[in-house]
C-alpha cells in the first residue's frame, strides 16, 4: 500500500482520429517489427521505439502545410501560453516550438510571471481566442497552484484546445456516437504507437495506472474506443499488483520510478510507460536520468513488447500535437 500513498500524493503534475491528417491508413504498422500480440510469449521483447513513428508524422504534417499554403496563402498558427519559471515546462514549450518551426507551424509565445493574476491569464487567452491565424492555444500545466487550472482550460475555445482539454472535447471522447474536435495528445500517440506495432487492442484486458485528465483518464475512454475492456487503477486501487497481473496491455502515467515491478505484470503483456521521472545520476553529465514507471530492465524479461523511457512515446506525443494543430487550421479554412 506504501507505493499507492506516493502515488496519490502527485496530485498536480475513423471514428477515433480526425477525418483530415490521420485517415486510417496512417495507424497501419509500417514494418517496424513483428506484428504483436499479449497473447504470445517472445523469447526476447519488442522495443517500440517511438522516433521512427513520430518521424514518419511529422513528414506528413510537413507536406499537409505545403499543400495548405499552396491552397489558402495561409500557415497553421499556434499559441503557447507559459506561467512561471519551472525549468521542465521551458523545456517541454522549447521542444514544442522547436517541432512546430521544423513544419512550418507559425508560433507565438506569451511568457507571463509565476505571480501572474488569473484575469491577467484569462485575457491572454481570450485575445488568442479572437485571432483568426491562431488555429491551437496550449496553456502549458502545471500553473501554479493560485491560478484555477479549470476556470482557465475551460476558456480556450474548444475549436483551438489542440490539447484537447476542454470539457467539451473530454465528453464527446467519452460519449459513444460524438466525436471530439481533439483528442489529447498523449493517449493519441499511446494508441498510435500501439497500431503502429501490430499490438492488439480489440477484446483484450487492458489496465491504466493512473487517471489524470492528460493521460490516464483519456486513454482509458481511447482504449475504449478500440473495445479493450479497461481497469483504471488509482491511489485507493485495492491489490493493484493482482489487477495488473491479468492485462494484456499495461499502460503507466504516475510519475512514480520503477512502481511496476516485474512480478506486476503477465508473461507476454504489452507495456507503454509513460511515466517522465527524473531521478539522480551522478555519473550523467546533467547529474540525473529519466527513467519511467516500469522497472525497465527486469521488464523486459517478462514481456512481449515494452517502450523504453526516453524515446518511446514522448517523441509521438509532440507528433501529435503537431497533427491537431494542423487539423484545426484545415478545418478553419474549410479543408478536408
Amino acid at each position: 500500500m506504501g507505493v499507492w500513498r506516493r502515488l496519490g500524493t502527485i496530485t498536480k503534475a475513423q471514428g477515433l482520429y480526425s477525418t483530415t491528417t490521420f485517415s486510417s491508413s496512417w495507424s497501419i504498422p509500417l514494418g517496424l517489427g513483428r506484428p504483436l500480440s499479449s497473447a504470445n510469449v517472445n523469447a526476447q521483447a519488442e522495443i517500440m521505439n517511438g522516433k521512427p513513428i513520430a518521424k514518419d508524422i511529422r513528414s506528413r504534417v510537413a507536406a499537409e502545410i505545403c499543400r495548405l499554403k499552396a491552397a489558402t496563402g495561409r500557415l497553421p498558427g499556434l499559441a503557447v501560453v507559459l506561467v512561471g519559471n519551472r525549468k521542465d515546462s521551458h523545456n517541454y514549450v522549447n521542444l514544442k516550438l522547436k517541432a512546430c518551426n521544423q513544419v512550418g507551424i507559425v508560433t507565438s509565445i506569451v511568457q507571463l510571471p509565476q505571480d501572474c493574476t488569473q484575469d491577467r491569464l484569462i485575457d491572454v487567452v481570450s485575445s488568442f481566442n479572437r485571432n483568426p491565424s491562431v488555429h491551437g492555444i496550449i496553456v502549458q500545466l502545471p500553473l501554479p497552484q493560485h491560478l484555477d487550472e479549470e476556470k482557465i482550460i475551460n476558456f480556450v475555445s474548444p475549436e483551438k484546445d489542440v490539447d484537447g482539454f476542454h470539457p467539451l472535447n473530454m465528453g464527446n471522447l467519452a460519449m459513444r456516437g460524438r466525436e471530439p474536435l481533439f483528442i489529447p495528445c498523449a493517449p493519441k500517440a499511446c494508441i498510435e504507437l500501439l497500431l503502429r506495432y501490430g499490438v492488439e487492442i480489440i477484446g483484450k484486458n487492458a489496465v491504466v495506472i493512473g487517471r489524470s485528465k492528460i493521460v490516464g483518464l483519456s486513454t482509458s475512454l481511447l482504449l475504449q474506443r478500440h473495445h479493450a475492456t479497461v481497469s483504471t487503477l488509482h491511489s485507493f486501487t485495492k491489490s493493484p499488483e493482482e489487477i495488473t497481473r491479468h492485462a494484456d496491455v499495461v499502460i503507466s502515467d504516475v510519475g512514480t520510478p520503477n512502481l511496476v515491478q516485474p512480478d506486476w505484470l503477465k508473461p507476454g503483456a504489452v507495456v507503454v510507460d509513460m511515466g517522465t521521472n527524473p531521478v539522480k545520476d551522478p555519473s550523467s553529465r546533467h547529474g540525473f536520468r529519466i527513467t519511467g514507471d516500469v522497472c525497465y530492465t527486469e521488464a523486459i524479461k517478462v514481456v512481449s513488447a515494452i517502450t523504453p523511457v526516453p524515446g518511446g512515446v514522448g517523441p509521438v506525443v509532440i507528433s501529435m500535437l503537431l497533427s491537431n494543430t494542423l487539423d484545426s487550421a484545415k478545418r478553419a479554412y474549410g479543408l478536408t
